[in-house]
């Protein structure tokens, strides 16, 4: 079962795009906590040392054309875990 603690969607510029994951990326580096917040909706989040890093590019298909998406993810296991890999992005 998934339960959705915050989620944000809108358009944006790709700057402020870049904007937002330096944030991120600044506090992952430092190992500070990433606190996310939009509107009334807030939540903050301690990334552990260690978590599974996922990137997936996808093309959906439909009736009025198609879509290109890239995800970038981050999930562990609440109770601890470690695991890594080889991952390069230029």
């Amino acid at each position: 079962m998934e339960e959705v603690l915050f989620e944000s969607e809108r358009r944006m510029s790709r700057a402020e795009i870049a904007d937002l994951l330096r944030t991120v990326a600044d506090n992952l580096d430092a190992g500070d906590a990433i606190s996310l917040s939009s509107g009334e909706a807030s939540y903050t989040v301690d990334v552990p040392a260690r978590p599974e890093f996922e990137v997936k590019v996808e093309r959906e298909t439909g009736k009025s054309g198609s879509e290109l998406s890239i995800e970038f993810e981050m999930e562990w296991d609440e109770n601890g875990g470690d695991d890594g890999g080889d991952l390069s992005i230029e």
